[in-house]
Parts: C-alpha cells; structure tokens; sequence
C-alpha cells in the first residue's frame, strides 16, 4: 500500500505543494522589488473543502454493487492571485512592500513546517502500529 493514496498523507502532500509554490512567488515579488511598475502576486488560499471534494476517496466494499458509488477526482493547480493596491508605492510605480513579503515567506514556512511536522508524527504513529509486540 503506497501511503502517497491515502487521503491524509495526499492532502499534505498538496498542501506542502502549495506551500512551496507560494515560496516561489513570495521570493519573486522580493526579487523584483527594485523593478518598475512591478504589483506583489500571491496565491489563492489553500481549500481543504476544494481539495478533498477533488480527491477521490479510498474505496469501501459495499454489499450490492451500486451501495457506495464514489465520484471521479479532479485535480486543478494552484492559481495566482493578485494582491490587493498597497498602501505604499514606489515612486517607479512599484508595489512591492518588502515587510508585507517577509512577513508572509516567515508565515509560510511556519505553516509548511506545521505540515511536515504533522507527516512525521502520523509516519510515527503508523510504524508504531506496524511493529510486533514485544
């Protein structure tokens, strides 16, 4: 059985994709802060209703064959979002508020971290539930 199936360890992994993606845009918006015209972009906010509706569960067994239909998953990327006109513009016309940004790459890698530490805990507990007696 791959774990990466189960529905649990699948939404991490989603969420852990998210996380590194937003990463990517964060660090480009810091990158150009110094560019003209540049507006911050981020990323729509992760949906744990959206993503579980996409993916499909793990399959039960039924009595009679139409007991426990499932539906089809669909998988969608993660879409970019443009932020809202900051408060403060460069006279350039750039809009990149570089506290703004810090600020959501520190709250970024807290919350990947958050997840990361949550994959461990449940591998741990899984092993713990595989190991014989003693």
């Amino acid at each position: 059985m791959d774990l990466g199936d189960t529905g649990l360890f699948r939404m991490m992994n989603d969420k852990m994709a998210w996380h590194n993606q937003r990463q990517e845009v964060l660090s480009q918006n810091v990158a150009n802060a110094d560019t003209p015209h540049f507006q911050a972009s981020d990323l729509t906010a992760f949906d744990f209703k959206k993503q579980l509706r996409a993916h499909q569960p793990m399959a039960l067994a039924g009595s009679q064959p139409g007991h426990l239909a499932s539906t089809r998953p669909q998988q969608g990327p993660f879409q970019a979002d443009k932020e809202r006109t900051p408060y403060e513009t460069s006279p350039d016309g750039n809009g990149v508020v570089l506290e703004e940004q810090m600020l959501k790459i520190g709250q970024n890698a807290l919350e990947y971290q958050t997840v990361t530490n949550l994959y461990r805990k449940q591998v741990g507990m899984l092993r713990t539930a595989m190991t014989a007696p003693r």
